[in-house]
This record gives structure tokens, C-alpha cells and sequence, in this order.
């Protein structure tokens, strides 16, 4: 296997490999000794690029990465996040600028380093001025503790927000955004992606397996033992869990088998297929997992792959009326709001 392709993170930024280890089942579903194996692999691979969040495990995703990477820390390019409560904290959560300093300092123990590369804002915050985060996050770039900053479920006219703020607080702009995209959701394709392409903002998505959909598991009534489906998670049943997106999935997965392919390995490469996308973000929970991830970067794709997609979900749609994280409503309709 060649060592991993690599792109730009953002306009004029490092170039990263185009897989991002994700960390969320470090500390969770992953022990030590899965943690250690993953990041080896992935590692000797040629991967440089490693996400993680304060929430993870509660700490846990933080502190077994900063322990397992030790002096292989300056070799990558690290991202966290911030801005959900942790669940041992008191008062946390949020973005107002006292939470975003105490809650990257906390990360920068868990850690073990001294900077962390880039600071996302995990989720939007609609209780605190824009001006009070990014002014937390220029502060936090003067002192040397974070390089670059970015955003993760956000909608798309904040993007433009983030950046009029910054420029007229003579702050940072963002850099890298974290959608949450597949072949299945092409939402962000309407005026999120394109706000990043013009404003240099590198694209990063994330579940572009559809939180497993396109893996061509979903083949039964029956889903398989352990599985997010079998755990009845709210988020996937009101999401990727509907007969509409279940059919397209088998489509899907019935012509990459037919042509050789994994299904993973299909979903994986059109995500990669757009130009404006840097890195795609994955979560494997142990090595086997991540074997499949590294050599589905080896798969092809080309024109007869692309046409399927767009036949079966066109560009900016999802693939069933009433698709929705409840986790991100959307808050258009205000029927009833005063006038």
C-alpha cells in the first residue's frame, strides 16, 4: 500500500493526509490496547492528521492519545474541540470566553503538549456573542496555545459570520469546518461548502459512512448485534435509519461489490471526490476497522460512480422528507413567533 494522499488543509495551511484518525471511541469502545494498535497503524501508514474532542470517553479519548503518541506528537497535525459540557464539570459547556480558556487548558493536559494545532468549536452557541468566542480564540492563539481555530455544527450564514467578526476584531479567521456529510446527506452542498471554498476554509467531513449505513450492513430486519440501529440511537433512527436511505445504501452497495469495491470503500471515495473537501474524518473502533478505511483510499471511482449518486441523491438533498439530526434542529419555521 502507498503511503496516503495528502491535500492542503486550508488555502495557503499544511498539507495534512486525506483520512483523519478520529478518536471517539478511544477510552470508550476502544481500550488500550485497541487505542495503541489503531495508532500505529495508522501512523505507519503515513497518517498525520488526528481528531479528537474534551467529551470523548469524558477526557478519556484526550488523555490515552497524549499518552500513546508521546514523542510521536510533533509528527501530527492535532485538532479538539470544545464547547459541549462535560459531564464531571460544573457550569461547562458553552462558548463564552471563560469556558473556551479553562476547557483548552484542561485539553492541553490531557494531551501532554503545549499547542494544540486546531480548536474547533463543537457546536454553535446561541447564548453568547459571536465577538466574545472569537475574541476567547484570538487570545488563545496570542498566548501560543492553539495554531488555527474551526467550527463543527454550525450552519452555513455563520460561516460568513465567524469571518466579518474576526476581521473586524482583528482576529484569526477560521480555517477548517467539520460538517457532518455522505453520499446520503448532501445538505451542506447548498451554501455551506461553497461559503468554505470562498472564504479558504478547509472542509473536513465527518460519518461519511452514514454513521455505518454504507457499509451494506443494513441488509435485514434484523440489524447486526451491537450496532448503532440494534441500540435504537435516536440520532441514526430519525436520520440514516429510513426506508428510502436503507434502499439507496443497497444500491449503493450492490454496484461497488459488483465492480470489486467494497461499499465503505465507494462511500469513502466520493466523499474524497470533491475538490473543496481537505480530509475525511473516520472513526474506526479497532484495527480491522481501520484496515478497511486504509485500503479503501486504494479503491477508484470515476464518472459511472458519480452518476449513480447523483441519480439516486442529488446534489443538495437528503434522501427522505422529515430527515433531521434532533441533535442540529433546524429553526427556519417560526409559525407562531411574534412578529
Amino acid at each position: 500500500m502507498s503511503g496516503l494522499a495528502r491535500r492542503a488543509l486550508f488555502r495557503g495551511g499544511p498539507e495534512v493526509s486525506r483520512l483523519c484518525l478520529g478518536t471517539m471511541m478511544f477510552g470508550d469502545q476502544a481500550d488500550e490496547t485497541a487505542t495503541a494498535a489503531m495508532l500505529d497503524r495508522y501512523l505507519g501508514a503515513g497518517g498525520d492528521f488526528i481528531d479528537t474532542a474534551d467529551v470523548y470517553a469524558n477526557g478519556e479519548s484526550e488523555r490515552l492519545l497524549g499518552r500513546m503518541l508521546g514523542p510521536r506528537r510533533d509528527g501530527v497535525i492535532l485538532a479538539t474541540k470544545a464547547g459541549n459540557a462535560m459531564r464531571d464539570v460544573p457550569g461547562s459547556g458553552g462558548l463564552g470566553a471563560r469556558w473556551i480558556a479553562e476547557a483548552a487548558d484542561a485539553s492541553l493536559r490531557r494531551l501532554g503538549t503545549d499547542v494544540i494545532d486546531l480548536y474547533y468549536l463543537h457546536r454553535d452557541d446561541e447564548t453568547t456573542p459571536l465577538e466574545e468566542t472569537v475574541g476567547a480564540l484570538a487570545k488563545l492563539i496570542a498566548a501560543g496555545k492553539v495554531r488555527w481555530w474551526g467550527f463543527s455544527n454550525h450552519r452555513a450564514w455563520k460561516i460568513a459570520e465567524m469571518v466579518r467578526v474576526a476581521d473586524a476584531l482583528g482576529a484569526p479567521r477560521p480555517v477548517v469546518a467539520q460538517p457532518y456529510h455522505h453520499a446520503l446527506n448532501r445538505l451542506v452542498e447548498i451554501d455551506y461548502i461553497p461559503a468554505c471554498a470562498h472564504f479558504g476554509v478547509g472542509v473536513v467531513p465527518y460519518s461519511p459512512l452514514a454513521r455505518g449505513v454504507l457499509t451494506g450492513k443494513y441488509r435485514t430486519a434484523s440489524p447486526p448485534e451491537g450496532s448503532r440501529a440494534a441500540r435504537a440511537d435516536k440520532r441514526m433512527m430519525e436520520t440514516e435509519f429510513r426506508p428510502e436511505t436503507l434502499a439507496a445504501a443497497g444500491r449503493l452497495a450492490d454496484h461497488a461489490e459488483a465492480t470489486g469495491r467494497a461499499p465503505a470503500a465507494l462511500a469513502l471515495q466520493w466523499v474524497l471526490a470533491n475538490a473543496a473537501v481537505s480530509s475525511v474524518l473516520i472513526g474506526p473502533r479497532n484495527a480491522a476497522q481501520l484496515d478497511g478505511y486504509l485500503a479503501a483510499m486504494e479503491a477508484p471511482y470515476g464518472p459511472e460512480d458519480e452518476a449513480l449518486v447523483e441519480s439516486l441523491n442529488p446534489s443538495g438533498h437528503a434522501p427522505a422528507p422529515g430527515y433531521a439530526d434532533p441533535q442540529y434542529p433546524y429553526r427556519g419555521r417560526l409559525y407562531g413567533a411574534a412578529q
